[in-house]
């Protein structure tokens, strides 16, 4: 006489599986947020250092100066700081603010979440036709309410080049 095979889990089985579940899971939650948080700012930090770096192609192709800064209605320099959105404008009239005669090449709308960005009095960055930003160097700040510990940094020198790091401060 053949006994019949069995299919499927026995009880013991399942309760062993789900408790390897709930165990795993109790670990790649916690990571996981943390990964997106680290990943919005690198994500934001980016933007703005892509934006940063059009702008200065730009000015230098264009031979004319290009303004980068924050805006809270993604039409003119209006106020604001760099989590109200931000615009690249070519600067055609060369009077140092951005209005109906010069061109948009790009706009950034409002940043969601819990992102801000520290300015330091820094939300216009002007590049000169050479590509330099000789009135506009500083540094930065992109942080979430985690503070200075995982916040980025972008540094813009005089000679108009951008570059991630310099110490954060939120």
């Amino acid at each position: 006489m053949k006994k019949p095979n069995q299919k499927g889990f026995s009880l013991l089985e399942l309760m062993v599986t789900l408790s390897i579940v709930a165990i795993v899971m109790a670990i790649a939650v916690p990571n996981m947020s943390q990964f997106l948080k680290n990943d919005r700012l690198t994500s934001y930090t980016n933007a703005l250092i892509s934006d940063l770096m059009l702008a200065r192609g730009k000015a230098v192709q264009r031979n004319q100066p290009v303004i980068v800064c924050a805006s809270d209605d993604q039409a003119s320099c209006t106020g604001g700081d760099f989590k109200d959105g931000w615009i690249v404008a070519v600067d055609v009239d060369n009077d140092g603010t951005v209005g109906n005669a010069d061109d948009l090449i790009r706009v950034q709308n409002k940043i969601k979440g819990d992102i801000k960005y520290v300015d330091g009095g820094l939300n216009t960055i002007i590049f000169d036709s050479r590509g330099f930003a000789p009135n506009s160097s500083g540094q930065i700040s992109i942080c979430d309410d985690r503070g200075d510990s995982k916040a980025k940094s972008i540094s813009i020198s005089p000679t108009g080049r951008t570059s991630r790091g310099g110490a954060p401060s939120c």
